[in-house]
């Protein structure tokens, strides 16, 4: 099993969303977040005032899946959240241990 974790713009959300589940990926968790990357922010003007903007909103969603799902959902995900400008966002996939469904007691992959 392995984590996917995804950065992306706010505003690809939703066509992120509807693309895995275009692929029967049945479960992930959203989280808005401020970050930066090589963006590294930018200024804006309020009242007159110059100020800067140093951590830019993104959303992130954890996706936990079977090591064989992988490379599909990494590629919905490229695909619906790609725009060609930097910010774009990451994705990071890593090893998952263990998971357990508290309601069940299920343990491995039937637990996701």
């Amino acid at each position: 099993m392995k984590k996917i974790e995804v950065i992306i713009k706010p505003f690809k959300l939703d066509e992120v969303k509807d693309k895995l589940n275009e692929i029967s990926v049945h479960g992930l968790t959203v989280t808005e977040v401020k970050g930066f990357g090589r963006q590294k922010g930018h200024t804006e003007l309020y009242r007159g005032a110059e100020y800067v903007v140093d951590f830019l909103p993104k959303i992130k969603l954890d996706i936990i899946a079977p090591d064989d799902r992988v490379e599909e959902i990494v590629t919905a995900v490229i695909e619906s959240a790609h725009t060609g400008r930097i910010g774009d966002g990451k994705i990071f996939v890593s090893p998952i241990e263990e998971v357990i469904r508290i309601r069940t007691g299920e343990r491995g992959e039937s637990a996701i």
